[in-house]
């Protein structure tokens, strides 16, 4: 979450910056009800220390023998109206942290504004589109020419959107994924297997509840309130939950390996048939704590990982910096890594690298001590996907096709098959 304090102390700037990525954000019921709140506090710590200074006097009345009966009935009136604006007080809190909650972090002022995703601005191509002489395939002929997948019977026992890998298939994504942990650990991210269904707390530490609640899978029963992980990046962050981290061990790295369950309501186009969209799919997560300093530095750390991925695939891709209004709710600055599909004749992002600063980490109440300051800090987080191996399959299938429907397996991939 942002920083009530920042927010008073510059409201215009904080809201203009956030209309950048809503513009539909308003300041001004989150500060009413903020000053409310305020107001009422302040109100109710003068009549608990008037309490204690009539605490004080009855003592000292009975130790005179004085009669304290008066002061004994106004302590008696005073704790009635201390409960009752205690319990207004706590509603009012509950009241302005809601308003606060619902605000997504401020974007980087360097960041360009616009809500059009069509307005991202590429600041890199690696490689080039592959020429075919010959009619290309989607990813759903050659899958189903190579027994690479099954979607029929996934849809038979999950539904749509649940795909089944055979075969080689099967051998290729589990062959994806160990390239893809070797070749982060290669470059310093520790290795964490986290639990894939995580409590609703873990969820809106990672800014995933409660604005994004009907997109995530969950299960309530009388055992169990639990959410399946949309993406690793929940999990990682809330592992330093509610503690303060030493600074020596910032920056902290992570990857992760973990099926990722998302509901993505809504129709799609044609093109996003097959492994295009999924329910679940399988994802490796780069994450990281770092002190405000380190952030920027690892930002293009992250970025350059999940690249390295791409460049071991010999794959033709793209880095484009995110506009405001493309950006996820708890991202400061973001860069999608694209690849060309050449069955689906346009881009398709592959990994998001972004940036929170401290807004997780308020939210999830992870600090470490700052010894320069004397101070317990907020610690500034970051995560990338290092990569998501669904869209990855379809990139490997289109771009390394051949004109009878086979296809060839990179070189980095053979050692792991």
């Amino acid at each position: 979450m942002l920083s009530i304090k920042k927010i008073l102390k510059d409201p215009a700037t904080i809201e203009k910056l956030l209309k950048t990525k809503d513009p539909a954000i308003s300041l001004n019921p989150l500060i009413e009800s903020y000053e409310t709140f305020a107001e009422n506090l302040l109100k109710l710590e003068g009549l608990k220390e008037k309490l204690n200074s009539l605490s004080k006097e009855i003592g000292e009345k009975k130790q005179k023998g004085e009669d304290t009966s008066k002061i004994i009935d106004s302590v008696g009136t005073l704790k009635v109206e201390i409960k009752d604006l205690q319990a207004l007080s706590n509603d009012q809190k509950l009241e302005y942290e809601k308003r606060l909650d619902a605000l997504p972090n401020v974007p980087d002022s360097r960041i360009k504004i616009s809500l059009d995703p069509a307005d991202n601005v590429c600041i890199k191509t690696v490689g080039q589109k592959r020429v075919f002489d010959f009619p290309v395939k989607n990813h759903l002929q050659l899958g189903e020419q190579n027994k690479i997948f099954d979607l029929a019977r996934g849809a038979k026992i999950s539904g749509s959107g649940f795909p089944v890998y055979t075969g080689l298939g099967a051998q290729i994504e589990w062959a994806l994924i160990n390239l893809m942990i070797d070749t982060h650990k290669k470059n310093g991210f520790e290795m964490r297997l986290v639990p894939h269904m995580v409590n609703a707390s873990t969820m809106y530490g990672s800014g995933q509840l409660p604005k994004f609640a009907e997109q995530a899978f969950c299960i309530h029963d009388k055992d169990f309130n639990h959410y399946l992980i949309p993406t690793a990046e929940v999990a990682l962050n809330g592992l330093y939950m509610d503690e303060i981290m030493n600074e020596e061990e910032l920056p902290k790295k992570l990857v992760s390996y973990t099926p990722c369950f998302r509901r993505e309501a809504g129709a799609h186009g044609k093109n996003e048939r097959g492994l295009i969209r999924i329910h679940q799919f399988n994802k490796v997560e780069l994450f990281a704590f770092t002190t405000p300093e380190q952030s920027d530095e690892m930002f293009e750390t992250i970025l350059a990982s999940a690249e390295e991925v791409l460049q071991k695939l010999n794959l033709h891709y793209r880095n484009m910096l995110l506009v405001t209004g493309d950006m996820s709710f708890c991202a400061y600055k973001t860069v999608d890594i694209e690849v060309y599909l050449p069955g689906q004749e346009r881009y398709y992002e592959v990994s998001s690298v972004s940036n929170c600063t401290d807004y997780q980490a308020r939210r999830s109440k992870i600090r470490y001590f700052d010894k320069a300051s004397g101070k317990n800090t907020f610690v500034h987080t970051l995560n990338g996907s290092g990569t998501a191996t669904a869209r990855l399959m379809v990139a490997l299938l289109e771009n390394n096709q051949n004109a009878d429907g086979t296809f060839n397996i990179p070189d980095a991939l053979k050692k792991y098959l």
